[in-house]
């Protein structure tokens, strides 16, 4: 068994709290579809993605090798290092929750490590061509071949189904996001959860618990995969709601088709050892899918707003794991003042979530409903401007003050009435 410092312990602990919020932050990634189109009930939904959310975290350790042995020099990593990158992870990942937008937790976390690393031991200490190679060129690169695997399988899923009758093509399309939602969740266990696996193992070996280079020990891929899992379970709602219907209206054979093209990505990146964002594999086939589909629209105002927290998570999450290692660097008082600062923060952001829940729930919209529509162009507005406003209503009772001219009538107005008459009820209008 390893041999423990308190420091040590620390790290772990906060690498697993990571791994819980990458768990909620990311449900969307593999149930948003599902969900919107009616595939599965909510909290089904996600029981389903924390159970292969598990499974998927025991297929591969590529990813987990990538972080743990390539991105950094690991000689000259202190604990405290890696505590205060999860720092920056852990409050990036809260912070974009709180406002629903799907940001990438991998970049998170890798910007937190980069970010502490470099204020501990220098830029020298960052293998570049790793970073570049693993990290950023698939960060460019993944949402776009999706999106386009995604478009050719939406059409081609509209090409089939075309002569079948609507309601079956309709019931096997669900049956078959319902499988590629599964899919992509197996994906994601074994994507993300190998980062935290990384992290942890990364830690171990900072604090000479295990020998350079070892693989993931055992508990440690269980306890990142149940941490992931119990996160997902969990649900981030707030961001389900964001991929599933506030990014573009799905069908269920756009589900099936984004979720599929997504799976086949995610999976495959893994393998070769490629730290990839699930988030942005996902987002990018759920725009390809509303592409596909004739008809179909893309709500660039929420994709612009995507595209912003995507550029901002790695420096984000680097400024902030650099902030917590200067801060760690000057004793242990310094980590104590870091890890209460984590727990404050979280916790005003939760009670700032409550303000307008989010959960099972209201997750989807009500039946016929559709997410808000995208805002009025420029176009739009410059036409509503010169177009006559319509007559305004007339308000209630201004009928009884303001009488009818006589001309209109054609009568003279009568005289007022005698006492005796005004007692009696009033005759009906004709």
């Amino acid at each position: 068994m390893e041999s423990f410092s308190l420091i040590l312990a620390i790290v772990v602990v906060t690498a697993l709290a990571f791994d819980f919020t990458n768990g909620f932050h990311d449900t969307a990634n593999a149930m948003a579809t599902t969900i919107s189109t009616g595939a599965l009930k909510p909290k089904v939904a996600v029981a389903m993605s924390a159970v292969l959310n598990l499974v998927g975290a025991f297929l591969s350790v590529e990813v987990a090798n990538t972080i743990s042995k390539g991105l950094v020099d690991e000689t000259g990593i202190r604990p405290e290092v890696i505590f205060a990158a999860l720092v920056g992870a852990i409050l990036w990942n809260l912070l974009t929750w709180l406002v629903g937008l799907p940001s990438s937790s991998s970049h998170a976390l890798l910007g937190g490590l980069i970010g502490a690393t470099i204020a501990s031991a220098g830029v020298g200490a960052v293998h570049g061509d790793v970073l570049i190679t693993k990290v950023m060129l698939p960060a460019v690169a993944a949402p776009v071949v999706a999106g386009v695997a995604a478009v050719a399988a939406t059409r081609l899923s509209y090409t089939i189904g075309r002569k079948t009758e609507g309601k079956a093509a309709e019931k096997g399309h669900r049956v078959g996001q319902i499988a590629s939602a599964g899919l992509v969740s197996l994906a994601h266990g074994t994507n993300d959860a190998q980062k935290t696996m990384g992290i942890i193992t990364l830690a171990l070996i900072a604090g000479g618990a295990i020998a350079p280079g070892s693989n993931p020990p055992t508990w440690v891929i269980l306890s990142a995969g149940l941490a992931i899992a119990l996160g997902t379970y969990i649900g981030g709602w707030r961001i389900i709601r964001t991929m599933g219907t506030g990014l573009t209206d799905l069908r269920p054979q756009q589900g099936f088709a984004a979720q599929t093209s997504a799976a086949a990505a995610i999976l495959a990146s893994s393998h070769l050892g490629f730290s990839l964002s699930t988030t942005h594999v996902v987002s990018g086939s759920v725009m390809g899918a509303g592409l596909g589909r004739k008809g179909g629209v893309v709500r660039w105002s929420t994709a612009g707003r995507m595209a912003v927290a995507w550029v901002l998570t790695l420096p984000a999450a680097a400024v902030v794991g650099a902030g917590a290692e200067a801060v760690t660097g000057l004793g242990d008082w310094g980590t104590a003042l870091v890890a209460v600062f984590l727990v404050a923060a979280s916790a005003a952001i939760w009670k700032i979530s409550r303000r307008q829940v989010v959960d099972h729930t209201n997750v989807a919209p009500a039946t016929g409903a559709t997410a808000a529509e995208e805002p009025a162009g420029v176009v739009t507005q410059a036409i509503a401007a010169v177009s006559p406003p319509p007559a305004a209503p007339v308000p209630d009772g201004l009928t009884a003050t303001i009488p009818a001219p006589a001309s209109a009538l054609g009568a003279v107005p009568a005289p007022p009435a005698s006492p005796a008459t005004a007692a009696s009820p009033p005759a009906a209008a004709v």
